[in-house]
């Protein structure tokens, strides 16, 4: 795998979830105590993220940097949406079920 692909990946998915959160780049850039534009440059996959960086991100993003480095989920946030789904109703675990069961399909799995 080349690096620029890797480089894309990791941005690809520090984009996703800095989305998923509802948050600005310039919101995360500040949860991180750094520039705009180095978000952005990791978001495009135009810069590697220093190690310390790495820390901050995986902590203002509330993911490991396992799944940032390699989109591989961790136990413990495999456990955070466990504990999300826990709190729901029967009839909406069912629809989430379903969703599921669908991505699968759609993935092939």
């Amino acid at each position: 795998m080349a690096n620029e692909e890797i480089l894309r990946g990791i941005g690809e998915r520090i984009s996703a979830r800095r989305r998923q959160l509802r948050l600005t780049q310039e919101d995360l850039a500040d949860r991180m105590d750094v520039s705009p534009q180095m978000i952005s440059y990791a978001e495009q996959g135009r810069k590697a993220i220093r190690p310390e960086n790495l820390i901050r991100l995986c902590a203002a993003l509330d993911v490991s940097a396992d799944y940032v480095l390699t989109g591989r989920t961790s136990e413990a946030e495999l456990g955070r949406i466990g504990e999300k789904l826990s709190r729901l109703p029967a009839e909406e675990l069912l629809l989430v079920e379903e969703i599921i069961d669908r991505c699968l399909v759609l993935a092939g799995r």
